[in-house]
């Protein structure tokens, strides 16, 4: 084995999207501080693409926790066994890559004090919500928990065939200028509802192509949302786009507008202009927007339920959803117009 492969280190993020996108943070920072050091990513299956062809993966390990999840568990820990990795790294707090960890074999196995095989880790990194601590953050103390630093910000490569995609779908805007909207989300109470998307959509200025953005599932959500806005010069790119191409789109528009949800991970990701719409949910938890130009959009009004949860939930728990009904559209196109100036140089920094 060369001296290269005995210092590989494996990470460890198979939740969601957004989750892997903002893991891609400690991919940078290995790369400007270890840059010989080969780092492979072990995803669940479906997110395997956003790391596929990144330029600091060495290769990117799947686990399919739909089929076969606990054969599937069991063949990866061998197969971790085999590499002998130098260091494992699980960024989550459940027990199944916890699991992995703890019997890697690995003579650094690092993680969370709240997973439950954290007695195992040769290192348990505080895991500390709120405090303005961003995930990003929590996650580069796993590789130096004296860390003090600027924060890296996560970032995704797009392919040439992701940027030529893009490309193609911006065409529709003939040259002009173009906004894309990300409007769905898993969880209903971050999710800015159809109505005050449609109040957007009415009032934003007719010059601006608008482009809809999701996956596969959100396909009926955003078609709806266009026949209902009866507005010109909109599209709905919803599930004819990868990631990294949806990614690459957003780059260059005027402005995103983004639930907190994976969208705006990946605005953050390439740099692209956001608008984050809080609805149940807030930046304090720490997964805020990392992009040069961010703005974060909520009611103005304090309310005690808010925030309700860490994650969200399938309906308002109080029947009300004043969080998200509350937000004024002129709070929307503020931040337009703020972009806007910026996009024409009229400010000197973002």
């Amino acid at each position: 084995m060369s001296d290269a492969s005995s210092r590989a280190v494996l990470l460890i993020q198979t939740a969601f999207i957004g989750d892997v996108i903002l893991a891609t943070a400690l991919l940078e920072h290995l790369h400007q501080t270890e840059p010989d050091t080969p780092v492979d990513f072990l995803v669940r299956k479906g997110n395997e693409g956003l790391v596929q062809n990144h330029p600091h993966v060495r290769n990117v390990l799947v686990w399919d926790k739909k089929k076969a999840k606990y054969r599937g568990l069991w063949q990866l820990l061998q197969q971790i066994r085999q590499t002998k990795y130098e260091r494992v790294i699980t960024l989550q707090r459940f027990a199944s890559t916890g699991f992995l960890t703890a019997f890697s074999g690995s003579p650094q196995r690092i993680g969370f004090d709240k997973n439950p095989f954290c007695s195992r880790f040769t290192m348990a990194i505080p895991h500390l919500i709120g405090a303005g601590i961003h995930e990003v953050s929590r996650n580069l103390h796993l590789l130096d928990p004296a860390y003090e630093g600027p924060l890296t910000p996560p970032r995704l490569y797009p392919s040439a065939a992701d940027e030529a995609a893009a490309a193609q779908v911006a065409s529709l805007a003939e040259d002009k200028p173009y906004i894309c909207i990300a409007p769905t989300s898993v969880w209903f109470t971050k999710q800015f509802p159809e109505e005050q998307w449609l109040k957007l959509l009415a009032a934003l200025p007719p010059r601006y192509t608008v482009f809809l953005l999701g996956g596969p599932p959100d396909v009926a959500a955003c078609q709806q949302l266009l026949e209902r806005s009866n507005r010109p010069h909109v599209y709905n790119t919803a599930g004819k786009l990868s990631l990294l191409a949806s990614a690459a789109l957003m780059r260059g528009a005027v402005l995103n507008y983004v639930n907190d949800s994976a969208p705006m991970h990946l605005c953050s990701a390439v740099g692209a202009p956001t608008c984050a719409v809080y609805c149940s949910t807030v930046p304090y938890f720490g997964f805020g927007p990392l992009s040069p130009f961010a703005r974060v959009v909520m009611l103005e009004e304090e309310l005690a339920c808010q925030p309700c949860g860490l994650h969200g939930h399938r309906k308002c728990p109080l029947n009300h959803f004043h969080c998200a009904h509350g937000i004024q559209t002129s709070q929307l196109l503020a931040v337009l117009a703020e972009a806007e100036a910026v996009k024409k140089g009229e400010m000197v920094s973002w």
